[in-house]
This record gives C-alpha cells, sequence and structure tokens, in this order.
C-alpha cells in the first residue's frame, strides 16, 4: 500500500534516535499535564494529524510561555507532503504558528509549496476539568508560493484565510477504564486540498465543514485514534475527497512526541485513492 524512498527510511531512524535522546531530559517543562498539548497538526497548530484541536501547544499554563517544532512526512501513492512548522503558547491563552509545506507530486512530477501562518485563542474552559471541555477560535492564512498549477487548474486565488471553531473535553474512564478526548471542529475555507491547489474554483468558494477526531489513551503515555475531515470539492477538473486518517501518539514526556498514522485522503488532483502512512516528530519546551 505504502512506498517507500531511502528518504523516509532515514526520516523513521533519525526520529527513533532523536526520540531516545530527548526523551532522557527531566520533564521539567509547562505545569500541564502530558499530552494536552496534542500534537502538530499538518498545518502547524496543535491538534491531531489532519485537524486543529481547542487545546493550546507545549504543555505552558497561566504565566508560562511554551514553544514547539515539529517535523512531519506522509506519503500515500502518488505524492508525498513535508512540513515543518513552530508554534509558540503565551500563558495558555494564546496560539502562534508557523507552518512550511512541501507537496512532491512524484508521480505528475514537480512540487508546490506553501506557507502558513496561524493564530488561536482559547475562549473559555479546561480540556480536563470544565464540564463543557475548551473552546478556541482561530484563524490559518495561507499562501502559495507558485501559484501556477492551481490556476492552471481552474483555482480563484492563491491566497486565502480559514477560520474555524474547535471544542475538546477529555472524559475519564469513558471506554473500558480508559481516557477518551473528543475534539470537533468547524471550518470556514475555500481551501483546494488544505490550499496546495489553490483557493475556490468554477463549483464554489467559502464553505463551512466539519472535522472530528477521536481518541482513546491505552496509557497515560499512549493514545490512539482516528480522524475525520470534510473537505470542499470547488473545482470540476480536480474532484476532493474527505480526508480521514488512523493515528498512535506516544508521548515519551512533556517534551518529545512521536506520531504515526495511516491515511486515506481520497483523489488528489486527477489521481484516486491515494493512501498512505504518516511520521511526525515533534520536541516542545
Amino acid at each position: 500500500m505504502f512506498r517507500y524512498y531511502s528518504s523516509s527510511r532515514c526520516l523513521v531512524l533519525v526520529a527513533a534516535a532523536t526520540s531516545a535522546l530527548l526523551a532522557a531530559i527531566p520533564s521539567s517543562a509547562g505545569s500541564r499535564i502530558l499530552g494536552t498539548g496534542a500534537v502538530s497538526a499538518i498545518e502547524g497548530a496543535a491538534g491531531g494529524g489532519l485537524s486543529p484541536w481547542a487545546v493550546l501547544t507545549s504543555t505552558a499554563s497561566d504565566n508560562e510561555l511554551g514553544a514547539t517544532v515539529s517535523t512531519t512526512r506522509a506519503w500515500v501513492d502518488d505524492y508525498r507532503l513535508s512540513v515543518t512548522s513552530a508554534s509558540v503558547n503565551v500563558q495558555d491563552r494564546l496560539e502562534l504558528s508557523i507552518a512550511r509545506q512541501t507537496f512532491e507530486l512524484t508521480t505528475l512530477g514537480g512540487e508546490l509549496e506553501q506557507d502558513i501562518y496561524a493564530a488561536k485563542i482559547r475562549l473559555f474552559g479546561d480540556v480536563l476539568y470544565h464540564p463543557w471541555g475548551i473552546w478556541s477560535a482561530g484563524v490559518m492564512h495561507k499562501r502559495l508560493i507558485d501559484g501556477t498549477v492551481p490556476t492552471a487548474l481552474g483555482a480563484d486565488n492563491t491566497r486565502g484565510t480559514d477560520a474555524y471553531l474547535s471544542a475538546s473535553k477529555l472524559l475519564f474512564n469513558a471506554f473500558l477504564g480508559r481516557n477518551v478526548l473528543l475534539n470537533g471542529t468547524l471550518r470556514n475555507t475555500s481551501a483546494n486540498q488544505g490550499g496546495l491547489l489553490g483557493f475556490g474554483g468554477d463549483q464554489g468558494g467559502s464553505a463551512w465543514m466539519a472535522e472530528g477526531s477521536l481518541g482513546v489513551f491505552i496509557t497515560p503515555n499512549w493514545v490512539v485514534g482516528t480522524e475525520y475531515r470534510q473537505k470542499p470539492d470547488n473545482l470540476s477538473v480536480a474532484q476532493e475527497e474527505d480526508w480521514q486518517s488512523l493515528y498512535s501518539a506516544y508521548f515519551f514526556n512533556k517534551h518529545v512526541s512521536l506520531t504515526g498514522a495511516w491515511l486515506d485522503l481520497g483523489d488528489i488532483a486527477g489521481l484516486p485513492s491515494q493512501q498512505g502512512g504518516y511520521l511526525s516528530l515533534q520536541a516542545a519546551y
């Protein structure tokens, strides 16, 4: 199902070695509980792999600052995605992030690049103890480095801004004595394939899309789950389908996490049934 390359094997080895080294660092990060900063999504914000969550990056709490960096690779049948991102948490109230995406067209040839500048603010609540969980609102401004291909496919713009509202809640002892994390996100977007194929098109523009995540904590350090992300379908020449994943994330301590996933991204730019793997290494301080 997956296509493996020498660079992907190198990434696995580097991720494993780095994780083993950083896992030995004492967990003197922020005051929040392990895992409550989630991981870095492909757009740079704290969340799952595919979707932002309401929690803020790192484990910084009130009167604390936190920072996170991550590197991510995804391999599907005809494409490869590389993401580098960094984010900061200001007193568990404001998250700022930046991400660079590089999308390699391994079958068609060439690549697409996109920069994402994002902000998320915690509106109210707490993922652990508030009865309604934690609620946050965010924006993501996306800019393609070269919009030639998306424009040729019929995209209206090479820049766009997503706005979203997210809610996250940890349910204690909810499934076979295990804690369960739920997240729901409502996103207003015109982005085609997350923005990599531009914004808007002959079939539509901005619309509200639903995203959902569910995770079960097998141990306090290890969570497995699934994500679903609804997508707009704006380009008649490039049908777009929803994204979904099955993931496993392990938090070595408050500093280091490693996430692996199976992806089903549907049709992308006329090439059908894109399925494959995902690996993301995150360091938080």
